[in-house]
């Protein structure tokens, strides 16, 4: 009567570690890009900036050598910080979006943006996301870049550091 017991828990704890790790590796990840506006930009124009993103985990990327061990890879979050000048008000925008794209900049697609962006929001904004698309291919890429078109609400007196955080969220491939 023992061992089938015994049997029966080790079963059950097996597939609750399965179902943990799973639900561990279907997390997100994060890629940050340093964009600069410069302060000769022109007001009530659309412009863009753009920069090579960057993540922590390079395992996961086409720089590391396991891009088949993830799949379905959707946009989770997007957020844009003023780094500096220091106090700088992302007010100071009347809208944003975000694209990524492979390293040769061919083929990009819009993850996030924001319009009617309030004048006094700080120096952190959320973006409301697209998390309608695939972005495999991008993400499984050997560089993504973020290009950040905007457009400017009033002028600026030097020009502006920002910080693009966006969180990917993945799932493990079990079909490898």
């Amino acid at each position: 009567m023992k061992k089938p017991l015994v049997l029966l828990f080790v079963i059950a704890v097996i597939m609750t570690g399965c179902a943990a790790v799973q639900s561990i590796v279907r997390s997100s990840f994060p890629y940050t890009a340093t964009l600069i506006v410069p302060a000769a930009s022109q007001v009530n124009a659309i412009l863009s900036a753009t920069s090579q993103a960057s993540s922590f985990d390079q395992i996961f990327t086409g720089q590391g050598s396991n891009t088949d061990a993830i799949k379905d890879v959707r946009i989770a979050s997007a957020r844009l910080d003023a780094t500096s000048p220091s106090g700088q008000n992302m007010g100071a925008f009347k809208s944003i979006r975000i694209y990524i794209s492979r390293g040769d900049s061919a083929s990009e697609v819009l993850v996030a943006s924001r319009d009617d962006i309030g004048t006094s929001v700080g120096n952190s904004i959320m973006l409301d996301i697209d998390n309608s698309r695939l972005l495999d291919d991008y993400i499984k890429s050997s560089t993504v870049r973020v290009r950040m078109e905007y457009v400017l609400r009033s002028s600026l007196t030097s020009d502006v550091s920002l910080k693009a955080s966006l969180g990917f969220s993945v799932a493990p491939n079990t079909a490898r």
